[in-house]
């Protein structure tokens, strides 16, 4: 995550310069990015809703879009999610305003926070077949997603020069989980490690839904990368799936906006709202790494 990792380091040299310094200049500065990061990708994703006009409720969106429980957790601690995510919706939105080289500029930096980044790419180019196919034109403007796949060498050459070693994000340890359909209902790997796994089948749904009804958008991209960022899910082998998950969730919301914006599912909502802050406030007590020092990880 070279990019969250770099912009710690940043926000921490700031930090130090007024007088923060130290290991909890590190916690700090890990809290403090993925904050800044949640409050732009709320308010980019509520412009967004406006100006694409996807809801006619977009503050109530952009709210519940905070409160997915796996999302409220992991916006609170450092984490790069709220960082990508917020990226990949940049990407998206300047690939369907035709602005390419800067969907490919967003697109390269969301690599750089987290690998799967790859699949804006993956996505991009499947918009292009489909609209090759149907006008038999090439637009050069489309080379500047090459950025993205750039941003991903970019990453491994600072491995290279780090580490002597431009694969060294393979050689990292146990850390590459893709590997066949559903492999998450192995209750024998060591990521998974449990056979209670339900909850998995419910997020299949949502997001495979989601990507059904996205199918005639006339946002494509919205389409393609949702369908190849939840294939690419349903080879991961984690008991984690909702949070490597997580990019789809804005595109479930803006697909089902008329449900999550619904007074039925309002009530519901704010029932359910001290369930879900119980469920984080219980998650982060026990979800805890003994490690007293970050900056080695940084």
């Amino acid at each position: 995550m070279p990019l969250y990792s770099f912009l710690i380091r940043a926000i921490r040299e700031i930090g130090v310069i007024g007088g923060i310094g130290g290991k909890l200049g590190y916690l700090k500065a890990m809290v403090g990015v993925n904050l800044l990061a949640t409050i732009g990708l709320v308010l980019f994703f509520y412009y967004l809703l406006k100006k694409f006009k996807l809801t006619k409720n977009p503050l109530i969106l952009a709210s519940v879009l905070l409160f997915l429980p796996r999302f409220l957790v992991v916006r609170t601690v450092g984490a790069p999610e709220s960082l990508f995510m917020l990226l990949i919706l940049l990407s998206l939105f300047f690939f369907e305003k035709t602005q390419f080289w800067l969907a490919g500029l967003f697109g390269g930096l969301a690599t750089m926070t987290k690998t799967p980044g790859i699949l804006l790419f993956a996505g991009y180019g499947l918009v292009f077949v489909e609209k090759f196919i149907k006008t038999r034109k090439i637009n050069w403007n489309w080379l500047g997603i090459i950025l993205i796949p750039l941003g991903l060498l970019g990453v491994f050459g600072l491995y290279a020069k780090q580490y002597g070693d431009f694969s060294a994000y393979f050689h990292s340890g146990d850390n590459i989980h893709l590997t066949f359909p559903f492999a998450v209902f192995n209750f024998q790997k060591n990521w998974v490690g449990t056979a209670w796994l339900e909850e998995i089948i419910f997020y299949y749904f949502m997001y495979g839904l989601a990507i059904i009804n996205l199918k005639d958008s006339k946002y494509r991209s919205f389409f393609y990368f949702g369908l190849v960022f939840f294939t690419a899910t349903l080879f991961v082998q984690h008991r984690d799936i909702s949070r490597y998950a997580l990019p789809l969730w804005p595109l479930a919301l803006i697909t089902f906006e008329n449900f999550f914006t619904s007074k039925k599912f309002l009530i519901i909502f704010i029932i359910l709202l001290p369930a879900i802050f119980l469920f984080a406030w219980n998650f982060l007590n026990y979800n805890v790494m003994p490690i007293s020092d970050w900056a080695p990880f940084l």
